[in-house]
């Protein structure tokens, strides 16, 4: 899965021991850095040869009028994409004026190394110049977690073996709308607004005009600043470097400034073995209004205080803060280096996107272009479990961004004629950017799965003053949609019957259904959690629930409404196949031949028209199978086993969100070894490239969920109705598997071994759990050992979908790939 001559196993580093000819783009990716607020991909200082140029800020954007080329009434009209930043990464060196460039140069070591533990990318480079000389560079680089304004690059240059003149070139570039002499195209220019970068709904649109107007430029000393307005979004942006030498060596340094450039030059009479040092301190500020010139004064202040406190304080303040994170939220997996090297990386990346800023988590976080920067429901589902139980602060404030979102949510539900608020599908700035309304808009459960995060935070930090101050927003207004969306029908037997017609759920394959079981289940968990947090509020916080009442105009007859839809949700059921149909129509698509569909024809999102798609039983993720993770108690064994059973071999895993939820539920019901696949895909699906795509930035979704995938798959954490269990599922081949949890203001170490499940609580009251239906405490005086006599069932292989299986009406289903043959006449089966 990944190429270990170049990325040898190192449980706490990742390490590249040869420069990226062939892929810069995914090396880039894999070696960018970022705290949530600021990201800077892994791109090397000489500013050459890159997949993409990228520095962007959690946020930035611009907006671009969406061309529908059949507009209807309330499509999204303005579409958003992430701008790049101005770079700040190139620092170009220069022996006898020839300049390092890797395509030609004689490399005679090279190393880079990404540090989880400082959170220091460093590269190391031994260059040997076609007149002999030898010369060696060491640069570094952090973005730092405490300051979420700052980066710091350093470079050390020396020439081993002979006295030469030597020039350091700090450059600030605009690449938005330009390129030095050797960047080849702007990132992202050609084409026209809202054009898309090849085929590829995946890749962030490309702009032709100007996105970043000139608003400051100037340098001050060894201090350059460029300042721009974003066109047509009015956001604003400000960066500011500071550069400091430090050198016995005699130098002389020259300045240049443009509204797109800033150069700072250091030309150095360099001794044999004697170092140049170049530190580049870079202060980021960006705001939706505020002028660019009071920016500028922010990244003068950010800088100023950084250049008091010294540059290794800043370097020291970045490992305390990771040891801190890693504490709280290590996995450990024992005597497996390859897989533990791989779970750091990813919960690295987790700390990246999520760390220092409020604005929300992206699906790629900052270390990328891909999807536009947009806001999905990634971040609730995949990503604020993992925050939730370790960092709760950082779920808190990705909480907080779906609040201030609710005016944006309470437009769109208007728009689409339904009460309440609907939160956008993608969004930067809260409203619909989604283009595609069948699998955009159309997936109404974005409302259910906000509200799904925010229960199982409350539930899991014990928070109410967030939920009684600002959570009830998000409760109530969500469930209002789900009132008006949702219609009545007499079921079977004549008890009415609630039905949610017209939506998508989170398989892209199959689009504006009626009764998704997924939408289905979660509104109804949605309904009910609203209604139970408006009477929780009425009762224990009278004067909390009143001023609820008051600015949400909340009406006890709606709250019993709710209770009634909810307890009356229609869950599609097949008797005849003892199976949860996906939809209402669900089972009567022909089934796509998955085996034999060639492996160049996936995804299958960019070889076939949707419309192909959309006649076939085929998921490009987990739909039932995800609603059997997320509400798991309200589906018995049974219906778990034979839910997987049918859905698994359906399922092309084209999304990077499926194999996760795979590996859990294959864990669950009993393969084991599938389990164990599915989760090695997920972990390995950038750092392998597994999905052709890491160019774009991470998947940080697939990351976040790698940590469910251990926690709740292997180790079968639960925390259904605010209870905490376990019922464990550890692989045969671990020795060990252990975790930090926080629960309710306590801290938990969980360790699982075949024999045994040791709970400790290292801080913080005792914490009752269950273990297999059985009750158990522990406490910091008194940690719980529960002797475990197995790791659940054990099926061996795969399911596959029977070549003779059939429909409810005895119809036999033929797996097949989408050709221009005869199509076949398909007769009933015998009685």
């Amino acid at each position: 899965m990944i190429d270990r001559d170049v990325f040898p196993v190192d449980p706490w580093r990742l390490v590249e021991t040869r420069y990226p000819h062939t892929d810069p783009g995914v090396s880039e990716t894999l070696m960018g850095l970022g705290n949530g607020y600021l990201g800077l991909r892994g791109n090397h200082i000489e500013g050459r040869m890159a997949h993409e140029h990228g520095t962007f800020i959690n946020g930035l954007h611009e907006t671009w009028p969406i061309r529908h080329a059949e507009q209807a009434f309330g499509f999204a009209e303005v579409g958003q994409t992430i701008v790049n930043a101005p770079d700040a990464k190139v620092m170009r060196v220069y022996v006898d004026d020839e300049p390092l460039s890797f395509d030609e140069a004689d490399v005679r070591e090279y190393r880079r190394t990404l540090d989880f533990r400082t959170g220091i990318l460093e590269r190391v480079v031994l260059w040997e110049t076609p007149s002999g000389k030898r010369v060696r560079m060491r640069d570094e680089r952090i973005v730092s977690f405490e300051e979420r304004h700052l980066a710091v690059l350093r470079l050390e240059v020396t020439v081993e073996n002979s006295d030469a003149p030597v020039t350091i070139s700090c450059q600030l570039i605009n690449r938005q709308d330009g390129e030095d002499v050797y960047g080849g195209v702007p990132s992202m220019a050609a084409g026209s607004p809202g054009e898309k970068a090849g085929f590829d709904p995946r890749k962030a649109e490309r702009f032709g005009d100007r996105v970043l107007q000139p608003a400051e430029y100037w340098q001050d000393g060894e201090r350059s600043a460029l300042a721009y307005r974003v066109a047509n979004s009015g956001m604003t942006l400000a960066v500011v470097a500071d550069h400091v030498v430090e050198t016995e060596n005699e130098y002389t340094s020259r300045r240049l400034v443009e509204p797109d450039i800033a150069k700072n030059v250091f030309r150095v009479q360099a001794k044999a073995g004697v170092p140049t040092r170049v530190t580049k301190l870079v202060s980021y500020h960006t705001s939706r209004g505020v002028p660019a010139r009071e920016l500028i004064d922010r990244c003068r202040r950010s800088l100023d205080r950084v250049g008091v406190e010294g540059v290794e304080v800043q370097f020291a303040k970045q490992a305390e803060w990771l040891t801190a994170y890693w504490e709280r939220s290590d996995v450990r997996i024992a005597r497996h280096d390859d897989l533990q090297q791989a779970t750091r990386w990813c919960l690295f990346q987790i700390a990246q996107a999520s760390a220092r800023d409020g604005a929300g988590v992206s699906a790629k976080g900052v270390s990328g272009s891909g999807y536009g920067g947009h806001y999905f429901w990634d971040t609730e589902v995949y990503v604020l479990p993992f925050l939730t139980y370790t960092s709760p602060q950082f779920a808190r404030n990705a909480l907080r961004c779906r609040v201030h979102m609710l005016p944006a949510a309470r437009r769109r539900a208007g728009q689409l004629n339904e009460g309440g608020a609907l939160f956008p599908w993608r969004t930067i700035n809260g409203e619909e950017a989604s283009a595609y309304y069948a699998a955009g808009t159309a997936q109404y459960h974005i409302n259910a799965d906000v509200s799904y995060a925010l229960g199982k935070y409350v539930r899991a930090t014990g928070d109410e003053d967030f939920l009684y101050r600002e959570g009830v927003d998000v409760a109530v207004e969500t469930a209002r949609m789900w009132s008006t969306l949702g219609f009545w029908r007499r079921g079977t037997g004549g008890a009415p019957t609630f039905h949610i017609h017209g939506v998508t759920g989170p398989d892209e394959y199959t689009t504006v259904v009626n009764d998704n079981l997924f939408t289905n289940v979660m509104a109804r968990y949605n309904l009910r959690f609203a209604a139970r947090v408006v009477r929780e509020m009425a009762e224990d916080a009278p004067e909390a629930y009143d001023a609820a009442v008051e600015r949400l105009r909340i009406d006890a007859s709606e709250v019993e409404q709710w209770e009634r839809a909810a307890d009356a949700m229609h869950i599609p059921f097949s008797s005849t196949l003892g199976i949860h149909p996906q939809d209402s129509l669900f089972l009567e698509r022909e089934v796509w031949d998955l085996p034999h569909t060639p492996p160049e024809q996936r995804p299958l999102l960019l070889y076939f028209h949707p419309l192909v798609i959309y006649r076939f039983q085929v998921l490009k993720q987990a739909d039932v199978v995800l609603a059997l993770f997320l509400q798991g108690n309200h589906f018995t064994e049974a219906e778990k086993l034979a839910d997987f059973e049918y859905y698994d071999p359906l399922t092309t895993g084209d999304s990077t969100l499926s194999a996760v939820v795979q590996s859990i539920l294959a864990a669950e019901v009993g393969y084991q070894d599938l389990a164990h696949e599915y989760f090695q895909h997920a972990l390995f699906v950038d750092l392998g490239d597994l999905h052709r795509n890491a160019a774009d930035g991470v998947h940080v979704a697939s990351a976040g969920g790698v940590w469910t995938a251990l926690v709740s798959g292997f180790g079968g954490m639960r925390d259904h109705d605010g209870e905490l269990s376990f019922d464990p599922r550890l692989p045969a081949d671990w020795p060990e598997l252990s975790y930090p949890l926080q629960w309710h203001g306590s801290r938990l170490q969980v360790t699982l071994t075949a024999h045994e499940l040791l709970v400790e609580v290292r801080s913080g009251d005792p914490v009752p759990f269950r273990v297999r239906g059985q009750s158990w405490t522990a406490a910091v005086s008194a940690p719980a050992r529960v002797p475990l006599a197995h790791q659940g069932p054990v099926i061996p292989g795969r399911p596959e979908f029977g070549s003779h299986a059939r429909r409810e009406d005895g119809t036999i289903l033929s797996p097949k790939v989408p050709a221009t043959s005869a199509i076949p006449i398909v007769g009933l089966a015998a009685d």
